[in-house]
């Protein structure tokens, strides 16, 4: 009589679940396979590896480098530049608008705004920072023969001493804003006239000058001075020349042509009366406009 097998009880696992559960082990072919793979993917991707771990590392220590070189050259230049003493001076931006006549508000060329800087002299450079770059200035009027060998080497006393003040009876010589303050260098010269002509000093002209008026850390500044020029009496304006011409203009306004004089009564008496019809005359028959 046959036996049977007892079967395993329900809570003990079988053999072969035990067995899928089990780490399979790898056979010594296939570990072999996955080395020489490995080692064949490094020897490809190595020297890409290389060359883009070197570039990063060249580009990193150059910025590194760079920065460092930076840094030395504006200590280099901070150290030169504030070794050398500053000469500071006030200096006019542009030359005046003329002729100038009482009256009438002085500018600079082209009828522009007259400009004032503070200059350092071993530089070139605007003072645009620190105590004196908003410093307070005063315009003044300086006889016209003042320094007249531009050696810019004039003391205080002396510019001082070329100050013009107004005639007896007389007002200022100077009418309207003659304080301004810098800013960042720079000041604007206000609304500012003549009340008197030149014909009466030493030279017949002035010239403008301007000084500072706050101590800069116990420094003298160099004042400015412009160029010399001629005040006429307002009614010298009447006669002013336009530079240039409006076509509306009457044609004495033209130059080397005198308001009732010779040329302007020969032109009139041509029905010649405007700069419009001086110019079309010279286009369309110039002989009879020269004779």
């Amino acid at each position: 009589m046959s036996q049977k097998k007892a079967s395993p009880p329900p809570d003990q696992p079988s053999s072969s679940s035990s067995d899928d559960t089990r780490p399979r082990k790898r056979s010594f072919r296939n570990v072999v396979l996955e080395v020489m793979n490995f080692r064949k993917f490094n020897k490809y991707m190595e020297p890409i590896l290389e060359a883009l771990v070197r570039k990063v590392v060249k580009e990193e220590v150059e910025s590194a480098m760079e920065k460092h070189m930076a840094s030395m050259n504006w200590d280099y230049k901070y150290k030169e530049e504030s070794s050398v003493p500053r000469r500071l001076q006030l200096q006019f931006l542009s030359s005046l608008s003329l002729p100038v006549f009482t009256g009438t508000r002085i500018e600079g060329g082209d009828c522009n705004t007259l400009k004032i800087a503070l200059i350092d002299a071993c530089t070139g450079k605007t003072v645009s920072c620190g105590t004196e770059s908003s410093a307070a200035v005063e315009i003044v009027v300086l006889e016209g023969d003042f320094d007249s060998n531009d050696d810019n080497n004039w003391t205080p006393e002396e510019f001082t001493n070329n100050i013009v003040r107004q005639r007896q009876g007389k007002k200022n010589l100077l009418t309207g804003n003659a304080f301004l303050s810098l800013s960042e260098g720079i000041g604007l010269v206000g609304d500012l006239s003549f009340t008197d002509n030149s014909s009466w000093t030493r030279s017949r002209k002035f010239r403008l000058g301007a000084q500072i008026l706050d101590k800069c850390d116990g420094d003298r500044v160099r004042e400015a001075k412009s160029e010399s020029f001629v005040v006429r009496d307002h009614r010298g304006e009447l006669y002013k020349k336009h530079h240039p011409p409006y076509l509306s203009d009457e044609v004495w306004r033209l130059e080397k042509i005198g308001k009732d004089g010779a040329f302007h009564r020969r032109l009139n008496k041509e029905k010649i009366k405007t700069v419009k019809d001086f110019l079309a005359f010279s286009y369309v028959d110039p002989a009879r406009l020269r004779n």
